[in-house]
């Protein structure tokens, strides 16, 4: 059973990285493709935890560093969207 949900979370890494490596025009895309990785590492942390340590502290502190990098890279879009128009990564220039 445990190696079902391995086997899952295993894919979800890998699609998450497809879709972060191929789409990357798009900012938003970018950063949904990065939380469904981090989401996927939450998962693996989880079953982890539960099965083989039986602690959950430290659960806890990745999602507490997760939720920080999700507001980081919301803010980076935002004022990325109030100075350039978009979010298109062609747009601007990095000089």
């Amino acid at each position: 059973m445990m190696m079902n949900w391995l086997l899952l979370v295993i894919f979800m890494f890998f699609v998450g990285n497809l879709i972060f490596v191929s789409k990357h025009k798009h900012l938003l895309i970018v950063l949904l493709s990065l939380e469904f990785i981090v989401l996927s590492l939450f998962f693996f942390f989880l079953l982890f935890l539960s099965f083989i340590i039986n602690d959950m502290y430290m659960l806890m502190v990745f999602l507490v560093f997760s939720v920080c990098e999700g507001a980081l890279g919301l803010s980076i879009l935002v004022s990325m969207i109030r100075t350039h128009g978009n979010d298109y990564f062609q747009s601007f220039s990095l000089l």
